[in-house]
């Protein structure tokens, strides 16, 4: 099954809080373009794959952790338009069993283990000349998958929104997503990416990604970091309790590393008066919700949908 954009609806969402604060909330349906290559996995693969082909590529090359959805992605993509897959994955070779890498095999990647001290080497020219000598010639996709391509992509989420809003909101992990949304969206609105790591440093390297596909210097935009939970792929209870009871009243799967933060942190900020009375925000929901069946065997007591 291919990826299918047109599946990519904007939906309203209901919900007493914010018909307290009158506040409209649109959610940009990504999540629905496919089951494994969706949100914006596929925006970041889609003109790499183009790319790789153009130039003659029959293998891909990525990196990842052991429950990335980024790994699954590229797995499904390079099965569904003919690419030999390869994931260097940080972390002990005991980590194939989980789901995430578990289906990623079954779609046809090969796995190439390595510590976290050589998995921090991955921007290096010798190491990835190590790569080649393993692996043979292969096309690179960063990690996450951010790169000019992805920003393109990336783009193309603004540019297939006709409904009016105020303020784009997203998850921020690499900076690609974001970096798209701002270098395309129109300066009359107002981008809040949501931050899913601790510390301060997106904002600098989230600004050098937009300017890859845009000179222009745009500032209205910014990173919110109130809601990452302790970091990357940390949560509470609260955090936890909040994914359950949005799925019970809307319907609508999240999950617990980004879209999961983006949503707390958004219905928080509204119930704090944020966002003025009468304005639309809409969130971009990327999918990602692969992987909460792999956090739920990590966090066994941390069950999401059960």
């Amino acid at each position: 099954m291919l990826p299918d954009e047109s599946k990519s609806i904007v939906q309203e969402i209901s919900d007493p809080l914010l018909h307290q604060k009158k506040v409209q909330l649109l959610i940009k349906r990504d999540d629905l373009i496919h089951p494994e290559i969706s949100g914006n996995k596929w925006r970041k693969l889609k003109y790499n794959l183009e790319e790789a082909k153009k130039l003659g590529h029959t293998t891909l090359l990525t990196f990842g952790g052991a429950f990335s959805n980024h790994i699954l992605a590229l797995a499904s993509a390079g099965q569904e338009f003919g690419f030999k897959t390869i994931g260097v994955i940080r972390g002990e070779m005991n980590s194939r069993s989980n789901p995430t890498l578990s289906l990623a095999i079954e779609k046809g990647i090969q796995l190439h283990f390595v510590s976290r001290e050589d998995y921090r080497r991955k921007s290096e020219v010798s190491f990835l000349e190590d790569l080649k000598h393993k692996w043979g010639k292969f096309y690179l996709i960063p990690e996450g998958g951010s790169n000019c391509y992805a920003i393109k992509g990336c783009q193309e989420i603004v540019s297939t929104i006709n409904e009016p809003y105020d303020t784009f909101c997203c998850s921020v992990g690499t900076g690609g997503t974001i970096a798209g949304i701002i270098s395309s969206i129109r300066s009359d609105k107002k981008v809040i990416g949501f931050s899913a790591l601790k510390g301060d440093f997106l904002k600098d390297e989230i600004a050098i990604l937009t300017k890859i596909c845009d000179e222009k210097v745009k500032t209205q935009w910014e990173i919110n970091h109130d809601y990452h939970f302790g970091g990357y792929a940390r949560f509470d209870d609260s955090l936890i309790g909040f994914i359950n009871n949005f799925y019970q009243k809307h319907g609508i799967r999240l999950d617990p590393i980004y879209t999961g933060k983006l949503f707390f942190g958004l219905f928080d900020l509204i119930q704090k008066d944020y966002f003025m009375t009468g304005s639309t925000v809409l969130a971009l929901h990327t999918g990602g919700l692969q992987g909460i069946r792999g956090f739920n065997i990590l966090h066994d007591q941390a069950i999401i949908f059960q």
